[in-house]
């Protein structure tokens, strides 16, 4: 098939909640997406741990050990991919390209030396499933002077954009952001902090559990209102847009600061987590997005009643959708706008928005790893 044409595309990312491999694939028809097949692949456990201690910054690799990582996350976004492809009776030779996000492990695009860094080496993802790889979205905007983050609001706006007034979106993933769209075709968005990834973490500490299913954890335990008000304090909450945020900052190292912690029971904690989450997103939208009539949730925390409820609690009137109520799986939307940043990176249009990511200006995204 020709490259940048309409089309099968496959997205694929694992988010920093590191709770599985997303997998799309979408067929677009003159720009227009529409998600054929999805799926969530399982981390290998002792894989996922490792990811999860190197994004917090628990252990340091020496370069042996990084060349390792890389390969064998990009073997299992392989195998991901081809499961996927497998299920909906799809033959690799009818994909055009795999956008693969990869697996971020750091992130720090401040400084003198600004940087952003995934791992699952697209010359494998490309090799194991014989389709062209499009990979590496977000250096190029972070050497343009950007976040390189959030990337998904321009998917947004062509997905969810409303037809009145604007609308936010809201992903819940290991970090939330929050995307602004309106009718007019302003389009603005950010990181708010944690949505998942804290939660996560402390629920594997003290329940041996990936993650704290529908919320009941948080819900056995009672909010600490100090303990709230000095994680809310953080600095990163009053940052301006454009910004963004991960595993590198909001960890648990980060939570064990506070001494508060030790004297609260994991509950306790757990559900201060869960305010902290919910806190952090309305107060976003209230201050950058206070106009907006409606919000509409994708990513893994919309399983969560416990932090939805919360939020809804906190939107002052705005009714709180999912985006199963505009025909759009929320676990799909994240690898759904990889697959299109892999359609516009071989029609060569460009993927960033500056005024999300604060870039010097629009940028190509991604390397293309041909297929065999």
């Amino acid at each position: 098939m020709t490259q940048g044409m309409d089309g099968l595309y496959l997205g694929l990312i694992s988010g920093t909640s590191a709770d599985g491999i997303d997998a799309a694939l979408v067929h677009f028809d003159n720009g227009r997406p529409a998600l054929r097949a999805a799926a969530t692949h399982p981390w290998d456990d002792h894989l996922r741990r490792q990811v999860l201690a190197v994004a917090q910054d628990e252990i340091r690799l020496d370069l042996d050990a990084y060349g390792r990582l890389d390969v064998a996350i990009g073997r299992a976004f392989a195998n991901a991919a081809s499961a996927l492809l497998a299920s909906a009776g799809v033959s690799s030779r009818d994909v055009i390209a795999i956008g693969s996000h990869g697996q971020t492990i750091r992130h720090r695009p401040s400084g003198d030396y600004p940087f952003t860094l995934q791992v699952g080496d697209p010359s494998v993802i490309a090799e194991c499933t014989g389709i062209a790889t499009v990979a590496d979205f977000r250096r190029a905007d972070v050497a343009a002077g950007g976040q390189g983050a959030p990337l998904v609001p321009a998917f947004h706006a062509t997905v969810l954009r409303p037809e009145h007034g604007a609308r936010v979106v809201l992903n819940l993933g290991g970090i939330a952001n929050v995307t602004r769209l309106d009718a007019s075709g302003a389009i603005t968005g950010f990181d708010t902090g944690p949505a998942n990834g804290l939660m996560d973490a402390w629920c594997l500490r003290h329940r041996g559990e990936a993650f704290d299913r529908d919320g009941h954890f948080a819900a056995s335990g009672r909010i600490d209102d100090a303990l709230l008000a000095e994680l809310l304090d953080d600095a990163y909450f009053a940052l301006p847009p454009p910004k963004s945020t991960g595993r590198e900052h909001f960890h648990l190292a980060w939570l064990d600061m506070h001494s508060r912690v030790a004297e609260l029971s994991p509950e306790d904690v757990q559900a201060t987590l869960l305010a902290v989450s919910a806190h952090s997103v309305a107060d976003a939208i209230a201050l950058h997005a206070g106009d907006a009539i409606d919000v509409v949730a994708c990513g893994g925390g919309v399983h969560n009643t416990a932090l939805m409820q919360a939020i809804a609690s906190r939107l002052e009137g705005r009714p709180l959708h999912t985006s199963s109520a505009f025909g759009i799986d929320p676990d799909a939307m994240e690898a759904m706008a990889f697959a299109w940043l892999a359609y516009r990176r071989l029609r060569g249009e460009p993927g960033n928005l500056p005024a999300v990511t604060g870039a010097r200006g629009l940028r190509l995204l991604g390397a293309l790893y041909a297929a065999p």
